[in-house]
């Protein structure tokens, strides 16, 4: 019996301009947790579509149990009880919960090839039991959280008998409560046979279920090794191929009068009595536990959900806000959680997305200037380093940190004073985090004042001048960033909310 399942030798890819893949291997063991790392654009998605029968490898030799293979389309995966697990899943939303697990593949009868509504109901339920899932399998998925979603996929996958399943970033979007029902679904899917690639850029995620870790680096094999014989250090230089020491900026930057004021804002059911300063040049955090209420309370300054009650002030004077155009107007900016939901247009090119939050600057008489749209996105682009070909590439050809840096240059194509970036750095790599990190800093040093949502107490520590803790819709402490610490931060993220933070935070 072959000692890996799954094995790759010397693959090569190369797409028009770039090469994806260079002479790339890879082993895989039976019933392994084996776990994939690597910046955005280091040869990850493509490594994937090879195995899933996406793309054709140019060179290089495939071999599944001890014999070589070749998939030349996805079915050909399939067949092999191959199957993949997306961050940005491929989910038919207005279909039952039963329809997206049997979708390619359902139980029919007799020459008309009738549904088995019932038994493909019954078997579903099956497979959600099996997976400590109580989900209805009759209800609509666009009701499901993106956790129960994934579950969904890996039922799916489970119905189609699968013993290779890669999982791609499952845990970018999960609370840490859903992190720990992933891990025992993996752990039990492990423990039935089953080979899982699990793909993250979360130290967390490879320490708590891999028994080996890989290493892909601009399109190159780095390394592969034991979960336990590789420090985080070492791991981190692997991925990026240099020396990370200070992760986050050296806070030097001066912090000015103040720029932002919430005073008693509150939405009914979602927030109450929000108070607030924000100065110029200050990075402010805010933290807590999903569903605490902090993006809600950012999108309704932003104008995109209307509040009940409680004042604004930008500069000493009150403002209103009552849609996105006039918060934009006044100097506010948000970049949200989901960039591509509500940040970018994937299907257009990189300059018409950075310019489209203020088209006015490049038209005259009503007539655009395209010369001076591309020109505008393309020294955005450089302050930002961004990574494109050209800026007539399409925001969807880009890796997660390209498509980020995107969204902030889109924003500051604007006029601005405040930036709400929420969740800026979610999805992506250690070594963009650093860069985002080092943008993030000096804009807050060029004087806007910063508002960061973050579900990463590292990233806030080392952010932040000054701290928030959020609960259930109410502020319940605040700290200066470079005295707090983690256990303070979730501690005041569990409690209720009281008084005494007021004379601090006001």
């Amino acid at each position: 019996m072959p000692e890996f399942i799954l094995e790759l030798k010397s693959i090569d890819k190369a797409f028009p301009g770039v090469k994806a893949l260079d002479n790339v291997g890879f082993q895989l063991k039976k019933g392994e947790i084996h776990a994939l790392m690597g910046e955005n654009g280091a040869g990850k998605s493509t490594f994937i579509k090879i195995i899933t029968g996406v793309h054709e490898p140019d060179a290089g030799e495939i071999i599944l149990d001890g014999s070589p293979v070749r998939f030349r389309t996805p079915k050909d995966a399939q067949k092999q009880a191959i199957a993949a697990i997306y961050q940005h899943g491929a989910i038919y939303p207005w279909l039952s919960v039963t329809e997206n697990i049997f979708m390619g593949h359902e139980e029919v009868a007799g020459p008309l090839k009738t549904i088995k509504w019932k038994a493909m109901h019954s078997k579903a339920e099956e497979l959600l039991r099996g997976l400590g899932s109580d989900l209805d399998p009759r209800i609509e998925v666009s009701g499901l959280t993106v956790a129960e979603q994934q579950v969904v996929e890996i039922a799916k996958a489970i119905s189609q008998n699968a013993r290779i399943l890669v999982m791609d970033e499952p845990t970018a979007s999960l609370s840490r409560r859903e992190c720990d029902e992933l891990y025992r679904i993996a752990e039990k899917l492990r423990d039935d046979g089953v080979s899982i690639i699990f793909i993250s850029h979360r130290m967390e995620d490879m320490q708590r279920l891999a028994s080996r870790v890989t290493v892909f680096r601009d399109g190159k094999l780095i390394g592969t090794w034991g979960v336990g014989d590789i420090s985080n250090h070492d791991l981190i230089s692997a991925m990026v191929g240099r020396e990370i020491n200070q992760i986050y900026p050296a806070r030097n930057r001066a912090i000015g009068e103040e720029v932002f004021r919430a005073q008693g804002l509150s939405r009914k059911g979602f927030f109450k009595d929000i108070s607030f300063k924000l100065h110029k040049g200050e990075i402010l955090g805010f933290s807590g536990l999903v569903g605490a209420g902090r993006t809600d309370v950012m999108q309704s300054i932003f104008g995109v959900e209307p509040l009940d009650s409680g004042k604004m002030f930008l500069e000493g004077k009150e403002v209103q806000v009552r849609k996105p155009l006039d918060a934009m107007k006044l100097g506010i900016g948000l970049l949200p959680e989901d960039r591509h939901k509500q940040g970018l247009v994937l299907d257009w090119e990189i300059f018409k997305n950075i310019t489209l939050s203020d088209l006015g600057q490049f038209a005259k008489y009503s007539v655009m200037k395209p010369k001076k749209e591309r020109a505008k996105a393309k020294a955005l682009g450089e302050l930002l380093a961004l990574k494109a070909p050209t800026v007539f590439d399409k925001a969807s050809s880009m890796s997660g940190g390209n498509q980020q840096k995107i969204v902030i240059c889109k924003l500051l194509n604007t006029d601005l004073k405040v930036l709400i970036l929420d969740e800026p750095t979610k999805g992506v790599d250690v070594g963009v985090k650093s860069q985002l990190y080092e943008i993030i800093s000096d804009l807050a040093g060029q004087g806007y004042g910063v508002i960061l949502i973050s579900s990463d107490m590292p990233e806030i520590l080392g952010m932040c001048d000054r701290i928030a803790t959020m609960r259930e819709g109410r502020i319940t402490g605040e700290f200066i960033g470079s005295e707090a610490t983690q256990e303070q931060l979730l501690q005041a993220s569990m409690s209720q909310a009281g008084g005494a933070y007021e004379k601090v935070l006001n």
